[in-house]
């Protein structure tokens, strides 16, 4: 490329970035406040190569507030950047500096981040004493990663999203460096999109339906300036809750490293996972970004709009702060509505993903001055969007900032982690009191959250465990998170775990704790998958991965947080329970209902489709019920004929410390009771597989140990 040839025409106001068209790029960008933007073109995509700057017209190639340009010559690979200029008065909001180079917001890639310094790209002088935002003169282009001008084709081979319906769903949380960068994972190209590839024959075989992973969009991982205080190495930002480009796959975690491979990479992990029957679930970040607080780098939209796409505080100096993260995302401002918007119809259309889980999705939910609104433009677009209407769309549905909406979140299709739905199951297991009335709320959907606004129970995502918070086999190893090594005090990560050692903290040889941990992680599993709503596993759990008792392993790229595989042989009993778990929800319809139960018969029901008993058989008082619960559940007859089980369930909880006898109620007529599921019993006899269910002795009585779960199936006598 010849830089001094380059001739900028007018070129167009739409599609907003940067696009291949007529033998060359069209740039589009936002930015209503701006007095001059300049288009930094760079030779190649070394890290040292020349560049030439183009002052954009404002006449010519300024329509409304996007200024845009149309290159002849340039193609594919094509690394730019910007220049905006415009008043620089923080405590009205603005910010702009024409000495700090900017990312397009909608880049599709970035080159190389791994050594980005933000301390570069303060818009204030840093030096100045009492960092008083005085302007800085600093010019940063030598130190910034750049935006690459990226070909949207690829050979899909025929591939469209899977979008399968959330009820027949079985999602898989897991991170993509993570799952594959132990050195004893196996693969090839550990800790990429190709090593995801590589363990696809592993993902089928446990049989999940859909992988939710952990922030793709590019982030810096280099943000956090502090040190693991027992090994001395640099902490990193590992999870990836802090994007600096919403459009842009990470760099990193692509086996090829050449800029812009991380698209085409990024598409062949997709295609592939469809191809083996595999969702993809994206953990998106719109409620802030790594431009973080009034003393963070500009580098993005700071530089472009400061005061439309930020939450300003009334001193407009300070933003907004729901996120924890130092500033919020204006998500209700028109402008931000339609970036969000093409993000998202992006990842669909062009990278063929699944859905979305929205990280703190209240914010989405925020007005210009941070109120919860009742109709929020955005939230209601994003549920009815006609690109997104397969999508799955799934919020956290609360903030930093004190919003708490789970069960309330609008928007009419939207899905919600039930956090309730945790911490439940987590008290009743743990042998809280009073908890066995809740339990049985959460295992039959949580209607007292989703039946009045007139949701499903696949609306309600239920998990256990998640990427925050402890592990499942940290969960059953500790009481107290451990969280010393990431160097803030243990003052981070919450200290309501819920969770129970068993006697030791941490890892323990003594056979009787050992075993009791076993049950009890195969008794969340169980209730998790028994239960109506959409189960989400944690990664990993599985086959017993710890953290060592952290609880916030955010900043632990390293063997704290990444997949050991060992355990996989050390521990494939439990691997195997809970591959037969999947297998037996997924076999039985009556697991998976579409509606809530009503307790009630109807024309072509003899039995009632739900029913409830204390451990005599009797209809409990839910008042005084104890630590002992059964419920029969007739999956021959389940909300549509279509759905039909033939077969009917009896599912009896004890969580006491003490061995519990339980009077059967009766099976259907013409059938009799056999043991599937007794989490009580020594592997391989806990769960058995279709065909070889156990007929019980005694159709009147079973002795459900402690701490156990039974699961008795109907079959002809």
């Amino acid at each position: 490329m010849v830089l001094c040839n380059l001739v900028a025409e007018a070129g167009k106001a739409l599609p907003l970035g940067a696009s291949l068209v007529n033998e060359g790029v069209n740039f589009a960008i936002f930015s209503r406040h701006a007095t001059a933007v300049t288009l930094i073109i760079f030779e190649s995509q070394d890290k040292n190569s020349p560049w030439v700057e183009i002052p954009l017209d404002k006449r010519e190639q300024k329509t409304g507030n996007v200024w845009h340009c149309f290159i002849k010559g340039l193609g594919a690979g094509t690394c730019y950047l910007y220049r905006v200029d415009g008043p620089y008065f923080p405590e009205k909001g603005q910010r702009f500096n024409r000495h700090k180079t900017l990312f397009d917001p909608y880049a599709k890639a970035l080159t190389d981040l791994s050594d980005w310094d933000y301390g570069k790209c303060a818009g204030y002088d840093p030096d100045k004493p009492g960092n008083d935002l005085t302007y800085s003169y600093d010019d940063d282009i030598q130190h910034q990663p750049r935006c690459i001008v990226i070909d949207d084709y690829f050979d899909w081979q025929g591939d469209t999203p899977l979008n399968y319906p959330l009820r027949f769903s079985i999602i898989y949380e897991t991170h993509v460096k993570g799952l594959t960068a132990h050195p004893n994972s196996g693969v090839k190209y550990p800790g990429t999109y190709r090593g995801v590839i590589e363990k696809i024959p592993y993902l089928k075989d446990l049989g999940i339906t859909s992988l939710e992973f952990l922030p793709v969009q590019e982030f810096n991982e280099n943000e956090i300036p502090r040190h693991n205080p027992r090994t001395g190495q640099k902490l990193t930002n590992y999870w990836g809750y802090s994007t600096a480009a919403f459009f842009a796959p990470k760099s990193s975690y692509a086996a090829d490293r050449t800029p812009g491979a991380q698209v085409n990479e990024f598409k062949e992990m997709v295609r592939e996972l469809h191809k083996a029957g595999i969702e993809v679930i994206l953990d998106i970040v719109f409620n802030h970004t790594a431009e973080g607080n009034e003393m963070g780098p500009t580098f993005s939209f700071r530089g472009l709009d400061n005061s439309i796409y930020y939450i300003l505080n009334e001193n407009k100096r300070y933003y907004q702060n729901y996120s924890g993260c130092g500033n919020t995302m204006n998500c209700n401002h028109p402008v931000v509505r339609t970036f969000i918007m093409d993000c998202l119809r992006y990842w669909v259309m062009e990278m063929h993903v699944d859905g979305f889980r929205f990280d703190l999705g209240s914010i989405l939910g925020r007005d210009q001055n941070g109120n919860i609104m009742e109709n929020p433009p955005t939230l209601e677009q994003i549920a009815e969007d006609p690109i997104l209407n397969s999508t799955k769309i799934i919020a956290e549905a609360w903030d930093a900032g004190g919003a708490y909406q789970v069960g309330w979140f609008p928007g009419g299709r939207w899905a919600e982690w039930n956090d309730l739905f945790r911490d439940n199951v987590r008290k009743y297991w743990k042998g809280d009191p009073k908890e066995t009335r809740h339990l049985a709320t959460r295992i039959t959907g949580s209607s007292d959250l989703y039946l009045r606004d007139g949701r499903k129970p696949f609306h309600s995502i239920n998990f256990i465990t998640s990427h925050d918070g402890f592990t499942m086999k940290d969960l059953v190893s500790y009481n107290n998170k451990h969280n010393e090594e990431n160097g803030e005090n243990s003052w981070d990560g919450s200290n309501n775990n819920l969770s129970y050692n068993h006697g030791i903290e941490g890892p323990t040889k003594d056979p009787v704790i050992k075993v009791l941990r076993e049950r009890q992680v195969k008794n969340f599993f169980t209730t998790l998958l028994v239960s109506l709503g959409t189960p989400m596993l944690l990664g990993g759990d599985e086959f017993g991965r710890t953290q060592n008792g952290n609880n916030n392993a955010y900043c632990q790229d390293n063997e704290i947080s990444w997949y050991d595989w060992a355990l996989l042989e050390k521990n494939i009993e439990i691997y195997r329970f809970v591959k037969e778990m999947i297998a037996f929800r997924l076999r039985h319809p009556g697991f998976m209902r579409p509606e809530f139960y009503t307790g009630r018969g109807g024309d072509y029901r003899a039995i009632p489709d739900i029913s409830w008993f204390d451990e005599k058989a009797l209809v409990p008082d839910w008042d005084k019920i104890g630590d002992y619960l059964a419920l029969r559940i007739d999956g021959s007859k389940a909300e549509t004929l279509s759905d039909r089980d033939d077969s009917s369930f009896y599912l009896m909880f004890n969580s006491d410390i003490d061995l519990q006898p339980f009077i059967l109620a009766d099976p259907p007529a013409k059938k009799e009771w056999y043991r599937v599921v007794d989490t009580g019993m020594p592997s391989p006899n806990e769960i058995l597989s279709p065909g070889n269910e156990e007929r019980l002795s005694s159709q009147r009585s079973y002795s459900v140990k402690a701490r156990s779960i039974v699961i008795l199936i109907s079959k002809d006598k």
